[in-house]
């Protein structure tokens, strides 16, 4: 699937305010599920400097700084991406790894180390999101593969999900108890339940092709869980799905914050904040080429 997205995020402030440096996470990921033919940003007003750079998980980020106060930040960006994954189980596990719990090379166990630990490390495990592990694990006797769907399904058959565009993910307990959240809560409630039995998880931000009799579109979130022999395999609950070629993602990352597309601030007391977006997702016809569209 080849798309053209344009994603316009604007923050409005009740005075002009001097801003903090932003990290901006909104280049799509290239690999071997999707390629990104063309990207530009277009920032109002004109940081005073950027760099891009790999942020720790390997994510193509920038960012930019200020100078001048201001009460407005637009920020553009368009892209054109081409998924290629029309297949998500074209794997075949490694022979050790079919059955829960797995036991990890020393290897490679150090290397995920940081995707297995719950929310606030030092925090012990919701009992909530334990019980629910568990009951799957049950009802699966111990299968990977069928405990990853088996919870992909449950949370988008018994959550309904709203629209929150701002502010940090619930907990993972509370959004199974009161079984309603948003994209990103459904995504961390995957997340921690895949970690409580021993499975690496990490939050993905990005888009999401969405109903075709709609225009309307919201920035999406997802997880990826590592399976070994597999790779990193995308788990969309808020669709019931697994991420195939219809899900773009930007960044990867253990924590859901180094997942924001926009991170930043602004000093000033008693002012105030307003943030809007708008989200366009095209799917383009054959023969378009991608990079006059978003030059």
């Amino acid at each position: 699937m080849r798309y053209q997205i344009v994603h316009e995020t604007i923050y409005n402030y009740s005075q002009s305010v001097p801003l903090e440096p932003h990290v901006l996470r909104l280049r799509s990921r290239s690999n071997g599920y999707q390629s990104l033919q063309a990207f530009t940003l277009d920032i109002s007003p004109q940081p005073t400097g950027s760099c891009e750079l790999l942020d720790i998980a390997g994510n193509s980020v920038v960012k930019i700084w200020f100078q001048e106060p201001t009460d407005r930040l637009k920020i553009i960006a368009k892209s054109s991406v081409e998924t290629y994954c029309t297949n998500p189980f074209n794997y075949v596990l490694e022979p050790w790894a079919t059955t829960l719990p797995i036991d990890y090379p020393a290897s490679l166990l150090s290397q995920l180390h940081p995707y297995f630990y719950p929310l606030g490390t030092a925090a012990p495990i919701d009992p909530i999101v334990y019980q629910l592990a568990r009951e799957i694990c049950h009802k699966v006797e111990n299968n990977t593969v069928s405990f990853v769907w088996e919870l992909n399904q449950r949370i988008y058959e018994n959550c309904q999900q709203e629209i929150r565009e701002i502010g940090a993910p619930l907990l993972p307990g509370i959004t199974w108890t009161q079984q309603s959240g948003s994209c990103r809560d459904f995504a961390v409630l995957f997340m921690e339940a895949c970690r409580v039995v021993g499975l690496a998880a990490r939050f993905v931000s990005g888009y999401q092709e969405g109903d075709k009799d709609t225009k309307e579109r919201h920035l999406h979130a997802w997880t990826e869980v590592y399976l070994p022999g597999a790779g990193w395999r995308g788990y969309d609950p808020t669709q019931g799905l697994a991420v195939a070629d219809r899900n773009i993602s930007l960044v990867a990352s253990a924590i859901p914050e180094n997942a924001a597309p926009v991170s930043g601030g602004f000093r000033g007391v008693g002012v105030r904040s307003k943030m809007r977006t708008e989200l366009l997702i095209d799917r383009l016809d054959e023969g378009v080429d991608a990079r006059k569209i978003v030059g």
